[in-house]
């Protein structure tokens, strides 16, 4: 066979051209050849590829990685200043009070001597809180369940968006709604669960008005959408296969739900009960409205009475002296306290069912 024709590298020549090294080299192999050293090429490179070019010394990624380094610091640096801020406010008033702050059930910080504690007001924040949950929970994951596999698409849009809507609505008109005229229906519940069990010691005798019941109830619909919509949300990131398989191996939808949704789901829920948990402790001004404002413990949540941390600071704080105010900032430590205690909790639970988040990676 005839030998191959010579090909000039030149276009004069009449062949056709050959570039000995690209118009323009990419990428640090391109750089690595033009090394002094490498055999069969002009300037003696090694060839092959070569090491990546170094990195830049300020850079965008950089950048953006200090900046959020910055907002994560700046957060537990306000964190701590609060908690600062509020202990050295409330040293002088802890050591001018007479009585236990943990166990007293009384509220007397403008006397000579001062006298008040936080057990009364600690005890009605967290039943309050904890009665609204276990009324919120089932309705919310209830709708989120038929938000988002039951109900045709524009549907469920639509009533999400009318759900989601309620946490817009200020705290201060449910607790005039519930004053006014969410009151009375509340109080004749109150007695109609007396009148058939009175027997349980939280269903007991009146008067009835303005009673634990009633602030629960309006709590419960305050933090109705907060766990509505992040339900919702995390339980359409379901994916896609573990439904189908559940209903390919003969599954009814609800048992598809109880297998895959509600497991799959689950640190999402936990995580959306919590952040209700922190809405309902620190409410302030609903339960201002629709508690009694008493000072004692008990477990009857028909009876008028009741108080809170966050609701006691606005109602006693502007007839306060410097030891009332100190004192009003002792039970606000302590309400910071409990809701970090909460979230600590939450996350706690969180990473133990990490196992279901890392699924869906």
């Amino acid at each position: 066979m005839g030998d191959t024709p010579q090909r000039s590298a030149h276009a004069g020549t009449g062949g056709t051209p050959v570039a000995t090294s690209h118009e323009g080299p990419a990428g640090a192999s391109a750089r690595v050849a033009e090394r002094p050293g490498n055999p069969g090429r002009p300037d003696g490179g090694l060839g092959g590829g070569g090491a990546l070019p170094r990195a830049r010394a300020f850079g965008a990624e950089r950048a953006f990685r200090g900046l959020t380094l910055a907002a994560g610091t700046t957060v537990l640096v306000v964190i701590a200043a609060i908690a600062i801020f509020l202990v050295a406010k409330a040293v002088p008033a802890l050591r001018a009070n007479t009585e236990s702050f943990w166990t007293f059930e009384g509220w007397f910080p403008n006397d000579n001597p001062p006298q008040f504690g936080i057990g009364a007001l600690a005890f009605g924040t967290v039943l309050s809180s904890v009665l609204a949950l276990l009324m919120a929970v089932p309705v919310a994951l209830g709708i989120a369940l038929y938000l988002s596999h039951y109900a045709p698409r524009r549907l469920g849009n639509a009533l999400g968006f009318l759900i989601d809507l309620l946490a817009a609505v200020p705290s201060v008109v449910f607790g005039l709604w519930g004053r006014d005229y969410f009151a009375q229906p509340v109080a004749d519940l109150s007695a109609w669960l007396n009148r058939y069990f009175g027997w349980i010691p939280i269903f007991g005798d009146g008067p009835y008005g303005n009673s634990i019941l009633l602030g629960s109830v309006v709590l419960a619909i305050m933090v109705l959408p907060i766990i509505t919509s992040l339900s919702r949300e995390v339980f359409r990131q379901t994916p896609t296969a573990n439904e189908e398989a559940a209903l390919a191996l003969g599954a009814t939808r609800w048992e598809m739900i109880r297998t895959a949704v509600l497991p799959y789901g689950r640190p999402g829920v936990i995580a959306a009960v919590m952040l209700g948990l922190g809405r309902a402790l620190g409410e302030t001004i609903a339960l201002a409205l629709t508690l009694g404002s008493t000072y004692a413990i008990s477990f009857n949540i028909l009876a008028s009475g009741g108080n809170s941390i966050a609701a006691n600071i606005a109602n006693r704080f502007a007839e306060a002296n410097d030891t009332g105010r100190g004192a009003l900032i002792a039970s606000g430590l302590v309400l910071f306290a409990i809701t970090l205690i909460v979230n600590i909790t939450a996350r706690a639970i969180i990473y133990r069912r990490r196992e279901f988040t890392e699924s869906a990676a």
